[in-house]
Order: C-alpha cells, then structure tokens, then sequence
C-alpha cells in the first residue's frame, strides 16, 4: 500500500474490533501559526473513529509550525501513552504528527512497542502488528529516515566547516558568532560508546528511543551505528 493513498474504512476486517474491551481512540491535530482552522482535520478524523464503530475520547492539539521542538500536545500524548490511557492514535498525515521523520518513526515505534495502534488516515498507514504489511511500511520510514538524516549530517558538516575556516580567519566572536551565541572552538570531543551495544538492544525489541536513553546517546547516533553495522555485515 502507498503511503500517498487516501485511507480506507478501517471497520473492515479490524482486529480492534475483536478485542474483549472496546477501543479508547484518541486524535492529535496539529495546524500551523499561519493556518486558520483546523476543522479539516478534526472532521476526518471523528468520520475515521466513526468507521470504527468509536468516538474520539480525546483530542491532543499544537499550534506551531512543523519544525518546532516544543509541542505540548503531543508531549502530553506521549506521556499518557506511557500511561496506557487509550489504544489507538488517529492523525490526518504523518506531517503533522512528528517534527521530522526520524522523529515520526521514535514514536510511532514507542507506541507499538506500548501496544498502541497508530493510524495516519489520509496516507493508509495503519501500524498495526496483525497487519503484514505493518513490518514493510515501517522498514520504508525507516529507509526514508536515514535518508533525511543522511540530508542533515551533509547540511550539518557543511556549517562546521564554514564555522571552522570563520574561526581560524579570527571572524568569530567579531563579524560571525555561533547560533548559540557562546563562539565556542569549533571542535568537540566524541562520544565514546560501545557500539554492539546498540545492536544487542535492538536485537532485544528496544525501540530506537529507548536504546538512545539506555545508552546515553543521541537517537542519530543510534540509527547510524544500526545503519553501519548493516552495511558491513
């Protein structure tokens, strides 16, 4: 199934609807600072509950714009995710549900391994672990994650480098400074951690997020020693 296809009812063959205890079903909207109404989306996700045979029992909202980190609705819905106060998360695309991909794919691996069915009803995303195709669409936001982490690392070592040659042609602290505003030397020490340690808790079930916190690294970190680690076996 593409990711682009208008999603269908999810009444049919849904093995929620087998469980002995209905359904919670919560939504997260999110709109940014520039539009002007989020009943779109509030509309498509209450007839999607409706086709499942629920209603939504909470709505998680942000108004912020795609690339900011803070978002206060859906941090909330993370930690009662943790909780287990609902079963299923209904979203209208996966835009606007994570900042970024890899960030998309921490969480809706966190809900999975919490047994939380997460659904992105215009795109027919349904992650769902009786579902065969659940595996396959998660390994291609997977591949589509590290591409763009991939886009970020180039990005990020093209501003190092500018940042180095302003540092030793003495311009920082001058005419250029640091987005921290602290001009810093522009280099940092590594990081030194064992790397098949993060294979050993992947190969545990740990998702991409925990192994990031058990290890004390960053969740590139740990999507790059998984994706180098491929690459030699």
């Amino acid at each position: 199934m593409s990711l682009t296809e208008t999603a269908q009812p999810f009444a049919d063959a849904n093995p929620i609807a087998k469980m002995s205890s209905p359904p919670r079903i919560v939504s997260y909207v999110r709109i940014s600072t520039g539009d002007q109404n989020s009943e779109l989306q509030h509309r498509d996700l209450r007839d999607s509950a409706a086709r499942m045979g629920r209603e939504i029992s909470h709505v998680y909202e942000d108004t912020t714009s795609g690339a900011k980190a803070r978002r206060p609705g859906l941090d909330q819905l993370m930690t009662d995710a943790r909780a287990r106060t609902f079963d299923v998360v209904l979203v209208w695309k996966l835009d606007r549900f994570g900042r970024n991909l890899l960030h998309c794919l921490s969480c809706i691996e966190e809900l999975q391994e919490l047994g939380i069915r997460f659904i992105a009803i215009t795109q027919g995303l349904d992650v769902d672990r009786h579902n065969p195709a659940s595996k396959f669409l998660l390994h291609v936001l997977a591949a589509a994650a590290e591409f763009e982490r991939s886009l970020i690392l180039e990005r990020t070592a093209a501003g190092k480098a500018r940042y180095r040659q302003d540092y030793e042609q003495g311009l920082v602290g001058k005419t250029v400074h640091s987005r921290s505003g602290r001009d810093l030397p522009p280099h940092r020490p590594k990081k030194i951690f064992n790397r098949d340690n993060v294979l050993k808790l992947r190969a545990q079930g740990l998702s991409l997020r925990k192994i990031a916190e058990r290890l004390g690294i960053g969740l590139g970190t740990v999507v790059r020693s998984l994706h180098e680690r491929s690459k030699s076996s």
